[in-house]
């Protein structure tokens, strides 16, 4: 059997961390990080990951605001929201919760974030700083991972990591950590996609295999090498009318077939899932740290 990458264990061993810190950052300068999240409409799966987010808070004793807009706000009526949260200091972190309405352009949004308060890390600022290697907020999930990495002991210099997917919330931030000069980084990464030839010829040859398409179930155990570490990044509902809800969270492995000759490999639900609030969590300290050290 595999061993099993679990999110859950991870997250709380980052939530006592950063529960210390925030303590420590309370007793110097009697203030603590304040997260805000802005909600537009009433997407079910958008109203559960901002939920987990303020509990998350919670946790670690930061300070957290949703804000709740109906689908009709207008673009500019939501930039002017997010230039005031942008001037008031008494805010460390912003998030505006993916998706948005058809009316909104979403890259706009996330442009007007200030750098310093974007702790989702999808800033152009920000990425630009990742890709020259800088310091600057990581995106949220793929730092996420490098922490659970970390957390377990997977060595990351010189393996040969495998990324499915490009994106730029997870595939290519993903392939900019691994391969930077860093304790979780070092490593030698191809990126595959949609147009790659003789996909298996690639994954095959991956000691960290990390898969972020979005097509459930996509990666079966012809596709992993026999001893290789499996992340799943992926998580759709899928059918299932044996549950009452009638659906069920699926990644992008076949978990079945992968957990026979994978070393390592995350579940879903409560892989990299929970490792996102983490990379949050950890932004959202950072930016706070960064300003009143």
């Amino acid at each position: 059997m595999p061993q099993i990458l679990s999110g859950k264990e991870v997250s709380l061993s980052l939530n006592e961390q950063i529960a210390a810190r925030v303590a420590a950052g309370k007793a110097k300068t009697g203030m603590v990080p304040h997260l805000v999240a802005i909600l537009v409409g009433n997407d079910g799966a958008s109203q559960t990951y901002v939920g987990a987010k303020e509990k998350a808070c919670q946790t670690v004793g930061f300070d957290s605001s949703i804000l709740r807009y109906d689908a009709s706000i207008s673009q500019d009526e939501l930039l002017a929201e997010i230039e005031r949260i942008n001037q008031d200091d008494t805010y460390t972190g912003l998030i505006v919760q993916l998706p948005l309405p058809n009316h909104i352009d979403e890259e706009v949004v996330t442009h007007a974030i200030h750098p310093d308060k974007d702790v989702d890390g999808f800033h152009d600022i920000n990425m630009g700083k990742l890709a020259k290697g800088h310091p600057g907020v990581k995106p949220a999930t793929p730092y996420g991972i490098t922490l659970m990495l970390k957390h377990y002991g997977i060595e990351t210099q010189g393996k040969h990591v495998v990324v499915l997917g490009r994106s730029n919330i997870v595939g290519r931030p993903m392939s900019l950590l691994l391969s930077d000069s860093s304790e979780t980084g070092n490593a030698t990464v191809t990126i595959c996609h949609s147009r790659t030839r003789d996909l298996a010829s690639y994954t095959r040859q991956a000691d960290i295999l990390v898969v972020a398409l979005g097509k459930p179930e996509f990666v079966g155990a012809d596709l992993v090498k026999p001893g290789a570490v499996v992340i799943d990044v992926g998580t759709t509902r899928v059918e299932d009318t044996s549950r009452e809800r009638g659906w069920r969270l699926t990644g992008d492995v076949l978990y079945s077939e992968v957990a026979e000759v994978a070393s390592a490999i995350t579940p879903v639900p409560g892989g990299v899932g929970p490792m996102t609030i983490s990379g949050l969590m950890m932004n959202t300290l950072q930016a706070f740290e960064r300003k009143y050290a």
